[in-house]
C-alpha cells in the first residue's frame, strides 16, 4: 500500500474479548478478513471506560520516505512507553538524539507528509508536515491553546549505506516531541491534575489552613497513568504556577503507584524527607484521587520509613477547602430594591438578618453590588453610585460600617466594581475610574494597592479571585473595546504592618473568545464564563485554567445574560451529579439556574397575601466569594 492509498494508520489495537464481543453485537465493529491492520475508532468517553491498547508497527522493507514518515507518526503515538518501535524509523544517531517527551503538537487534522518523491539515485530527501495547530503540551505536560497557528516542520531522510538497514530510507533529522491530530489526542491523552501547597503569605496577620492547588496536565491514558501522575507531581509544578506554590516532593522518584480494589493506593518512593511523609502523602493522595472516583487511604513507603493517610485526613487540605462550604453551600438573591435574601430552591427567598435584609431608608447608604464573604458572615457592599465600599455583618443588628474605599470615578460604571473574597478573608475589587484605574486588596480594613504586571495598556474591568488566593481571573479592556479574559498569579510580599501584593504571569487562556462578558470559579481548576467566538452568539463555557475545554460542547448562554455566579464548593460528593458545577445567571429578563444542562427561570418572589401581595424582581444571584 503506498502513501496515497493510506486510509488507516498502522497501529494495531488489542481489545479485551468481552469488549470486542459487546461492541460487535451493536454493529460498531467488523472483523477484517485480511490486508493491513485496521484501526478501531474509540471515542474519548469510551476510551475512559474500555481497556484498549494501541500497538506500534515497525517499518516495512522498501518503504518510501512518505510511507516511512506516515508510519513513524503513527508509531510514535502508539501505547509504548519507551518509543522503541518508533525509533526503528530513525537512523541510529537520530534515535539517540530524538527527545519524544519534549512536548506534543496538536493539529486540527491528521498530519500529512508533503514534498516531492526522491529520484531513483537520491540518497537524501526532505519532507514537511504542515497543518493548523490547535494546542501544545510542553515537556512538563502542560497544555496551551494555539488557535489556528500555522505549523510546519521538516524531516530529513537518508538512505542507509551499511548495517542491517542498508538500502532502506531512515529519518536522520526531525523535531523533538510528538505530532498528533485532535481526535487521537483526545483518545490518547487524559486530563489530570497534580497538586501543590499554596505558598505562605509573609504579610498575613493570620496564616490560613494549608490548601492544595491543582495544576492541570495531560498524560497518556494507557502508559501506567497512576505512576506517571505521581511522578509528574514529584517533578514539580508548571512554570506558570510555580511562583505561588510549594512542594514536599522535590527530588523524589516514584517507583510505583497502584490502587487496589479495596480503594487503597500504595506508593513507593525513592528519596524524600521522612519528616515530610504526611505532606507528601497529601499531595499524592489528591493526585491519585483525581483519577479514581473514591479513594479511602494512601499507604506511602520511602527509604526512610513510611506513613498512611486516610481520606478524612486528606480532606483537610483538599482543593476548595477554603471555599466556605463547611455548613453547606448557600446562594443569595439580591432583589431589585437592594435587599439581600437567602435563596432556597422552590421556596421564596428569605431576607438575611441585619441591614442588608431591610429596605434602604431615606438618606441611608444604598447598596449596589454585593459580595458575601465565604463564611457567609459578612458582606462587602459597593454603593449604588459606585463611589464607596462598606461592609455589613449578616447577623441580627448588623449595620454598615464606615466606608473603607472611595472612588472618584465620574459614574457608577466608571467607579468601584466586582468585589470578590478569597478564602483567607481578603477582599479584592476594581476601581474603574478612567483617570486612575486600580486593583485593590482590603485586609482588615487596610487597603493595599495591587500592582498588575503585563497589562500593556489594558485596564482591569472586573475580577474573580480563587478561594485559595493564588490565582485571579481578570476581565481586561482596551480603549473601550470588548473585555477579554486573562488569568494571573497572586504574589504576596512585605510584612504584616506593610503588606504588598502583585498580580503576575498574565495568561490569555482563551484567545479563541473575542469577548468575555462574565467569569466565575466553578471549581478549584474550572472557570465558568459567558463568552463569544467570532460570528457566534454568546455561550456559557466551562474551561480549565490551562484553557482546555472541560465539557464536550459549550452550553448556549443567550445574548441577554449579563452576569453569572458559581461556586468552587461541591453541592454533591458525586462528580457526575448534574448539580455540579452550580451555576446561576442574571439577565435582562430575570434570574436563571442551570440544571441538567438546561437554563431554568427562577420565579419572582411574591411577598404578602391576597390583595396586598406583590412580586419582587430579582436583580442578581450571589454565591459566597
Amino acid at each position: 500500500m503506498d502513501g496515497n492509498d493510506r486510509t488507516v494508520d498502522r497501529r494495531v489495537l488489542a481489545v479485551g474479548w468481552a469488549v470486542l464481543l459487546a461492541t460487535a453485537a451493536t454493529g460498531c465493529v467488523s472483523m477484517p478478513s485480511g490486508g493491513a491492520p485496521q484501526r478501531l475508532e474509540v471515542s474519548q468517553n469510551a476510551a475512559d471506560g474500555l481497556q484498549v491498547h494501541v500497538y506500534p508497527v515497525a517499518p516495512h522493507k522498501g518503504e518510501s520516505p512518505r510511507d516511512l514518515l506516515a508510519g513513524f507518526l503513527d508509531s510514535s503515538n502508539a501505547d509504548q512507553a519507551n518509543y522503541d518501535t518508533a525509533k526503528q524509523y530513525l537512523t541510529a544517531v537520530a534515535a539517540g538524539n530524538w527527545k519524544p517527551d519534549a512536548g506534543v503538537v496538536v493539529l486540527d487534522g491528521a498530519p500529512v507528509p508533503k514534498g516531492a518523491d526522491p529520484a531513483e539515485d537520491a540518497t537524501t530527501v526532505q519532507l514537511t508536515v504542515d497543518g493548523k495547530q490547535l494546542a501544545a503540551l510542553d515537556g512538563q505536560h502542560t497544555y496551551k491553546v494555539h488557535p489556528g497557528d500555522p505549523y510546519r516542520e521538516t524531516f530529513t531522510f537518508v538512505k542507509e549505506s551499511d548495517g542491517p538497514d542498508k538500502g532502506e530510507w531512515r529519518i536522520s533529522d526531525l523535531p523533538n516531541g510528538l505530532i498528533v491530530d485532535q481526535t487521537n489526542f483526545k483518545n490518547t491523552y487524559k486530563p489530570v491534575h497534580r497538586y501543590f501547597f499554596a505558598a505562605n503569605d509573609p504579610s498575613a496577620t493570620r496564616q490560613a489552613a494549608q490548601v492544595l492547588v491543582p495544576d492541570p496536565i495531560y498524560l497518556r491514558r494507557r502508559i501506567d497513568p497512576l505512576t506517571e501522575a505521581a511522578q509528574a507531581a514529584a517533578d514539580g509544578p508548571s512554570r506558570w504556577l510555580g511562583p505561588v506554590v510549594t512542594s514536599r516532593l522535590n527530588g523524589v522518584r516514584v517507583e510505583s503507584a497502584v490502587i487496589g480494589d479495596n480503594r487503597v493506593a500504595t506508593v513507593k518512593l525513592a528519596g524524600g524527607d521522612p519528616a515530610a511523609c504526611k505532606q507528601m502523602a497529601q499531595q499524592l493522595f489528591q493526585t491519585l484521587a483525581d483519577q479514581q472516583s473514591k479513594l479511602d487511604r494512601l499507604d506511602l513507603s520511602t527509604a526512610g520509613g513510611g506513613c498512611s493517610l486516610s481520606s478524612s485526613e486528606a480532606a483537610l487540605v483538599a482543593p476548595g477547602v477554603l471555599a466556605g462550604a463547611e455548613n453547606g453551600v448557600q446562594a443569595f438573591v439580591q432583589l431589585a430594591d437592594g435587599r439581600l435574601t437567602r435563596y432556597y430552591q422552590d421556596l421564596d427567598p428569605v431576607p438575611v438578618p441585619g441591614v442588608l435584609g431591610q429596605l434602604p431608608q431615606a438618606g441611608q447608604f444604598r447598596p449596589g453590588t454585593v459580595a458575601v464573604r465565604r463564611d457567609a458572615g459578612v458582606a462587602a457592599v459597593i454603593g449604588a453610585d459606585g463611589q464607596d465600599l462598606a461592609e455589613a455583618e449578616l447577623a441580627e443588628g448588623g449595620k454598615y460600617g464606615e466606608p473603607i474605599v472611595h472612588s472618584r470615578g465620574p459614574s457608577a460604571d466608571k467607579a468601584l466594581a466586582s468585589p470578590s473574597w478569597d478564602g483567607r478573608q481578603d477582599l479584592w475589587l476594581v476601581d474603574r475610574d478612567p483617570s486612575a484605574p486600580r486593583v485593590l486588596m482590603v485586609r482588615d480594613r487596610t487597603v493595599v494597592p495591587v500592582e498588575v504586571e503585563g497589562l500593556n495598556g489594558r485596564t482591569v474591568q472586573s475580577l474573580r479571585i480563587s478561594s485559595d488566593g493564588t490565582r485571579i481571573a481578570l476581565l481586561l479592556g482596551l480603549d473601550g473595546g470588548p473585555t477579554k479574559l486573562a488569568l494571573g498569579l497572586v504574589q504576596h510580599g512585605g510584612t504584616a504592618k506593610d503588606p504588598s501584593v502583585r498580580i503576575t504571569g498574565l495568561n490569555d487562556v482563551v484567545p479563541q473568545l473575542t469577548e468575555v462578558a462574565a467569569v466565575a470559579w466553578g471549581d478549584a481548576d474550572q472557570l465558568v464564563m459567558l463568552g463569544k467566538e467570532t460570528d457566534r452568539m454568546q455561550q456559557l463555557h466551562f474551561l480549565s485554567t490551562d484553557g482546555s475545554q472541560s465539557t464536550d460542547s459549550p452550553q448556549q448562554g443567550g445574548e441577554s445574560m449579563t452576569a453569572l455566579s458559581a461556586t468552587e464548593a461541591r453541592l454533591s460528593a458525586d462528580p457526575t451529579d448534574p448539580s455540579n458545577p452550580a451555576v446561576l445567571a442574571s439577565s435582562e429578563g430575570g434570574l436563571y439556574r442551570l440544571k441538567d444542562n438546561q437554563w431554568h427561570a427562577v420565579p419572582r418572589t411574591v411577598e404578602g397575601k391576597g390583595p396586598d401581595a406583590k412580586a419582587s424582581e430579582g436583580k442578581a444571584f450571589i454565591y459566597p466569594g
